[in-house]
């Protein structure tokens, strides 16, 4: 009887005046109408698609707290090492860079860290099977598929183009022949060794004659490169290769496995759908 009357009231409180701030229900647990919108702001999607991807996330989260999957300090320090290690940095000097680069805190880039770990976790207690290493012709057919994310140009030609308002590097990149004040631009050569790993990788997947990714500065303002050109590139023979190729092959693999999991989760799911921004 105790346990009706807490639903109910848990109910009540849900359907009454709070609800004002609540988008979505996900087994009567909230996702807010903030929680959306920030999603929004943050990956450029619609509130539709930022409300689908929450829904996900909150469905992960309530999978992994049934399941008792935990992820301790040591773990997340570990794998911060882990990454840093990757691109040739200390912990100190990684944290410094994801912040410059990519505008996350430590904060922001622990919380990812621990998703990613819970992810891990979870995919491994709902695995049925363990899935067999990739074979060296699976190896070669993704290396010649995925060819640009293994060559490194010795420079980038640039244009950066900075401003203190995100919205105007917005419309820049919309509207490239438009004149906005607040942006500042000049021409550079950019060497990929006096680079930090994380910005040659943002450098080199914007493809000639296009615009990446709107940045932080480290400066309170933001920026934006337009790739001119790429000289020198050069690709990494496969058999170097092979180790990291293994590692992103199983990844997607692992991936695969998670989303038709959530899609079949999400299918018997009660998720109520209030109202969206």
């Amino acid at each position: 009887m105790r346990s009706l009357t807490l639903s109910t009231l848990l109910a009540t409180f849900l359907w009454s005046a709070p609800i004002g701030g609540v988008a979505v229900l996900v087994k009567n647990s909230p996702i807010t109408l903030y929680e959306v919108q920030q999603e929004m702001k943050q990956s450029g999607t619609s509130a539709t698609q930022s409300a689908d991807n929450l829904i996900r996330k909150k469905l992960e989260q309530l999978e992994a707290s049934e399941k008792k999957i935990t992820v301790s300090s040591a773990e997340i320090n570990e794998e911060l090492a882990r990454m840093a290690a990757q691109n040739n940095l200390s912990t100190e000097q990684f944290l410094n860079a994801m912040q410059s680069v990519r505008g996350l805190s430590e904060k922001d880039l622990r919380a990812k860290v621990e998703e990613s770990i819970k992810g891990q976790k979870l995919y491994s207690s709902i695995a049925f099977s363990k899935m067999s290493q990739p074979s060296a012709e699976e190896e070669n057919e993704y290396y010649q598929l995925h060819l640009d994310e293994f060559s490194r140009p010795e420079s980038f030609e640039v244009t950066t183009y900075v401003s203190p308002s995100q919205e105007a590097l917005a419309a820049k990149i919309a509207d490239p022949m438009r004149h906005i004040e607040t942006i500042e631009s000049k021409d550079e050569s950019i060497p990929s060794s006096k680079i930090n790993p994380q910005l040659a990788q943002i450098l080199n997947k914007i493809p000639n004659g296009n615009f990446g990714p709107i940045l932080p500065n480290g400066k309170n303002g933001f920026m934006s490169f337009y790739m001119r050109d790429k000289l020198n590139v050069v690709t990494e023979h496969v058999d170097t290769l092979r180790p990291q190729i293994d590692n992103m092959i199983m990844g997607e693999k692992r991936n695969q496995v998670l989303n038709d999991y959530f899609t079949r989760l999400r299918l018997s799911a009660d998720i109520k759908v209030l109202r969206l921004p």
